[in-house]
């Protein structure tokens, strides 16, 4: 086996172990805490996101994707983005201070001009990890980096739920998520084993700004409309309506990114590895692709079936008017993965520029279909996120397909049998539930445990029927690692 290959296998095992290991944690911390807050309170951290989201893309001006492809990286790069990181975080945050007024004033809410003043401050808090994070992932030392991130998360949980029961509402969520920042950092300077030097390179500011600025442009419009829905509906609706959407859309990615945001940070180093042999990378990004349909799919049809139990016993039922929400943006999960990775190959090859185009292209789009489907009301809005991710995974495939001879055409060809089989069952298992199982008969966490059981059996047994390639290349994985 290859050193590359070791090094992947060992960091797919690190990486979903922190992500999963930190993500049940927030699980279990979220759950907690909407059990005690109101729909409101989420609704209003769901009218900050496109502002924090807008902060970390401009901090990070797409560099830290640039440490990565570099081949050789020294510490005048890794310095010089440090720094140049640091100066954006603090001006971006100078901006969003002066702005606060008129984020209140926007969505009618007092209280957001004092909650987006403190919560942004992880914008700097976050700048000082940034070149860190980027070069233990530049070097696929995952465990490390899952060592420290689960401390951060449990402290800051513990501290967010503790004020919740005390009463201070949305400060309790604001708190939790600077803390958590906090801790994460300071375990990066103490354990990372790499400071910067007191240094701006001009060279090597021009070559990362050069790659990163098309990057950065692309992800603030992609921020923006990926946050697009939250904006609308915490401008024309209610802060409770936006609460609603914001937590169905918080546990519908919850699977979802965790394996995608796993996948990412061991395959972007290890495509741009591959970065100069086209049938390496295409047969790499093949068999990610097998994995994360074989995975994702089961996923979201199984939450589909289990949204209404699984809502009630999660969250009480306060939160059932959720649940259709959820339902919705299940569908999009299936395809969310995939863009992320076919734009990774555009970024190993230096195209940011191709990648910026598309981002143009597919917000473009976005902007129309919103204008149109607000007048549906929220689930408009719903429906045409399912069409606008279709369109997007049709642009995507069609440009980074071409670098590998990998078009979308055969991409949904061969992950067919396994969206297929993962529905089926789906379908077999929601008619068991109606027919069969009542909330009547059983208690919600019964009938979850049950219904989850019926369906990974016969996913398992059907894939296994039909020969579904991934279920053996994830069986091989496990037993390397």
């Amino acid at each position: 086996m290859t050193t590359l290959k070791k090094q992947a296998i060992s960091g797919l095992f690190w990486t979903f172990t922190q992500q999963f290991s930190v993500q049940a944690i927030n699980v279990i911390v979220g759950i907690v805490l909407a059990r005690i807050l109101a729909p409101s309170v989420f609704g209003l951290i769901g009218m900050l996101a496109v502002f924090i989201a807008v902060g970390t893309s401009l901090m990070d001006s797409g560099m830290t994707s640039s440490l990565i492809r570099t081949t050789r990286a020294d510490q005048k790069d890794y310095s010089t983005v440090f720094f140049v990181n640091l100066i954006f975080s603090v001006i971006f945050y100078l901006i969003i201070f002066l702005c606060g007024p008129l984020i209140a004033k926007f969505y009618h809410q007092p209280i957001l001009s004092p909650v987006v003043r403190v919560y942004s401050l992880a914008f700097i808090i976050r700048a000082f990890v940034a070149v860190q994070t980027t070069k233990l992932t530049k070097e696929m030392r995952f465990k490390e980096q899952m060592l420290m991130q689960i401390p951060s998360t449990i402290i800051g949980g513990l501290v967010g739920v503790v004020l919740a029961y005390q009463g201070f509402g949305v400060w309790s969520l604001v708190t939790m998520n600077l803390l958590q920042s906090l801790i994460f950092t300071i375990q990066h300077w103490l354990f990372s084993g790499w400071v910067p030097s007191l240094l701006i390179d001009k060279s090597k500011f021009k070559y990362h700004f050069h790659f990163g600025y098309k990057l950065t442009f692309s992800g603030l419009i992609d921020t923006i409309y990926s946050n697009i829905y939250k904006i609308v509906i915490g401008k024309y609706f209610s802060a409770t309506e936006l609460g609603y959407f914001t937590q169905a859309q918080s546990l519908q990615m919850l699977p979802v990114t965790n394996i995608s945001i796993a996948l990412s940070k061991v395959t972007y180093p290890m495509f741009a590895a591959l970065k100069n042999d086209d049938i390496k990378l295409r047969n790499a990004y093949r068999k990610l692709l097998h994995q994360v349909a074989f995975i994702v799919a089961p996923l979201m049809a199984i939450a589909i079936v289990l949204a209404k139990p699984l809502f009630i016993f999660a969250l009480t039922a306060k939160w059932l008017p959720a649940v259709p929400y959820f339902q919705i943006l299940c569908i999009t999960g299936v395809l969310y993965p995939y863009h992320a990775y076919n734009l990774n190959i555009l970024n190993v090859k230096g195209r940011s520029d191709l990648y910026l185009k598309l981002e143009i292209i597919k917000k473009a789009f976005i902007t129309v279909g919103v204008a149109v489907s607000i007048f549906y009301g929220i689930y408009g809005l719903l429906i045409f996120q399912v069409i606008s991710s279709i369109f997007a995974f049709i642009v995507n495939t069609w440009y980074s397909g071409k670098f590998i001879n990998y078009p979308g055409y055969k991409q949904i060809i061969e992950v067919t049998p396994i969206i297929l089989i993962a529905g089926s069952v789906g379908l077999m298992t929601f008619l068991l539930n109606k027919y069969f199982i009542s909330d009547r008969y059983f208690p919600n966490i019964v009938i979850i445990l049950l219904l989850t059981s019926i369906y990974l059996i016969l996913y398992f047994f059907l894939s296994k029927i039909f020969r579904i390639s991934a279920l053996q290349e994830l069986k091989l994985l496990i037993l390397k690692q």
